[in-house]
């Protein structure tokens, strides 16, 4: 049987209805949700008569002769039903977001199709532009009635050339080769440098249903890794997410791109830094894995470019269980991002505030700002806007599972002036501000 795709949305006025006519020709249509279902079913008949009629126009020659086609062209328009998943006729008063269900059938003539209503679509699908042997790639997936962690993906590599030079058997385009990888993330071995990597993805919801897969190409072979990293010997000690009881935090500022790719920042600030290991590309592959690496529970990054954050960040950390926010400093290009696990904490609501207004306005700030006063140099205002400027705060209102336990990690971050605070009198639930 032949699927009927319906796209209703309680927020949108109008839902869609894409199905195929028996004579290959595609139809996408868009109703009103509250128009009665008899409109629509008589639109739908318009069409499929519209169908061998444009077929007809095609040959003049079977026009000019009275053959099949210009017999096709004065057909009449087919019977068109609904019928809901009991086998029982829609009636035509009842509105189309009310008669278009999952597993109804509709019937143009002879030709039956099952309703899928809503059913999992991927919206985006990419994969990063610099992949390295050794380090995760993340693609980026966005879908519509579906989750990430319910999709299916399966990764294929490109088959390597003949040794004679030749291209791969089987005609004009490359060949592909499954890589043994069926999970979200996938990291590429050294066999794999200098061949490119294609990733399916079939969108699927909690229902097990499972939209049309889609897939996609990288756009650039598999590099070379840099080897052994310094954080691979720190790793070592982070292998597994903290149990019950603790939490794990990172904080790490990322240096956002603006920054390091002036002339300054090259020949001042990172000389002894090859030009390539400044490039975002590259610095992203090396984050990421670290990053995943240490298993954290909260992280605090600093310098994040939203671009970073949305096409890059999101989607590696939300394939390891992690959930971000993240807050554009005043005119500036680059901004503060917090991530944390979503099996530890859930988000209550968001406050972004700026650290150095807070420092002189908030009471709760006072023991701070009197100890920050025996140095003038910071009571100047030059000083205060550009702390202004260089460090609003960007607070995340958090439920934990383990609420005393978050509660003096974030006394401990207020001593450390890692703009954590927690109102001591409040009776509300602690907040991590990050």
């Amino acid at each position: 049987m032949e699927r009927a795709v319906v796209r209703c949305v309680p927020s949108e006025p109008k839902l869609s209805l894409r199905f195929v006519l028996p004579d290959g020709s595609a139809r996408h249509m868009q109703r009103d949700q509250a128009e009665p279902l008899g409109r629509a079913l008589a639109r739908i008949a318009t069409n499929a008569a519209k169908g061998p009629t444009k077929a007809a126009k095609k040959s003049k020659k079977a026009r000019a002769e009275g053959g099949p086609a210009g017999e096709a062209a004065g057909a009449a328009a087919p019977a068109v039903r609904l019928f809901s998943r009991d086998g029982e006729a829609v009636a035509e008063e009842v509105p189309n977001a009310a008669a278009w269900q999952d597993g109804a059938v509709l019937q143009i003539g002879e030709a039956q199709y099952r309703v899928e209503r809503n059913p999992p679509a991927l919206t985006e699908l990419r994969l990063p532009r610099s992949l390295l042997a050794g380090f995760p790639v993340c693609p980026k997936v966005s879908a519509e009635f579906a989750a990430p962690q319910h999709c299916l993906f399966r990764w294929y590599r490109e088959q390597r050339p003949a040794a004679g030079g030749g291209e791969a058997a089987g005609g004009d385009g490359p060949a592909w080769v499954e890589a043994a990888g069926d999970e979200r993330v996938f990291t590429p071995s050294n066999a794999l440098v200098g061949l490119r990597l294609k990733l399916q993805c079939t969108p699927g919801d909690g229902a097990q249903r499972y939209g049309p897969p889609r897939e996609v190409e990288s756009s650039g072979p598999v590099e070379a890794g840099p080897g052994a990293c310094t954080f691979d010997s720190r790793h070592l000690y982070t292998k597994k997410v903290c149990g019950p009881g603790s939490i794990r935090a990172v904080s790490y500022n990322i240096l956002a791109d603006t920054y390091a790719q002036t002339e300054f920042s090259r020949t001042v600030l990172y000389p002894y830094c090859a030009p390539y290991a400044l490039e975002l590309d590259y610095r992203q592959n090396l984050l990421k894995k670290e990053l995943a690496g240490y298993s954290a529970d909260l992280i605090c990054l600093q310098e994040v470019d939203k671009s970073v954050f949305v096409d890059s960040l999101v989607p590696a950390l939300d394939a390891f269980g992690l959930e971000g926010l993240f807050k554009i400093k005043e005119k500036q290009h680059e901004g503060l991002a917090t991530f944390y696990r979503r099996d530890k904490f859930s988000l209550l609501g968001q406050h972004d505030i700026a650290f150095s207004e807070a420092l002189l306005s908030d009471p709760l700030h006072k023991e701070l700002c009197d100890k920050l006063a025996k140095y003038p140099l910071v009571q100047e205002k030059e000083t205060l806007e550009r702390q202004r400027c260089a460090s609003p705060c960007s607070a995340k209102l958090l439920s934990p599972r383990e609420e005393s336990l978050l509660s003096h990690w974030l006394l401990l971050w207020t001593n450390l002036i890692h703009k954590s605070i927690m109102r001591p009198e409040s009776t509300e639930r602690p907040a991590f501000w990050g």
